[in-house]
């Protein structure tokens, strides 16, 4: 399930903590290691999102790796809005450099961005 669509009341608060620490991303840092993903990046999105999958795909933004931040995340933007997500995935694959590759690793270690947002009920 996309973490927007998970109830806060399903959420630990040990869970709550490894999110807001983002000690949740360090499995994929494996990913980075392998090959398979960035460090900046488009998120990886769920199978089943397929508008997000369509908005992407007619923006060209699997044509770089997936990673675990870049300018939606530093933004706020999550899956729960799939066209403004892909436009900025599109905006950050089509202006990535050296420069910004570092910027958003820095402001992401930094605090920048909270993750997916949790529906409170």
């Amino acid at each position: 399930m996309a973490t927007h669509l998970a109830s806060a009341s399903s959420i630990t608060s040990f869970g709550s903590f490894l999110r807001r620490s983002k000690l949740d991303e360090l499995p994929q840092l494996w990913n980075v290691f392998i090959g398979e993903m960035s460090l900046v990046g488009p998120r990886p999105n769920l199978f089943n999102q397929e508008e997000l999958i369509n908005e992407r795909d007619s923006r060209g933004v699997y044509s770089v790796r997936p990673g675990i931040t870049g300018l939606a995340q530093i933004n706020k933007i999550d899956m729960s809005t799939p066209q403004l997500l892909a436009e900025t995935d599109a905006k950050m694959t089509n202006n990535l450099n050296i420069y910004f590759y570092f910027y958003y690793i820095i402001v992401t270690v930094l605090g920048k961005g909270a993750g997916d947002r949790i529906v409170k009920h």
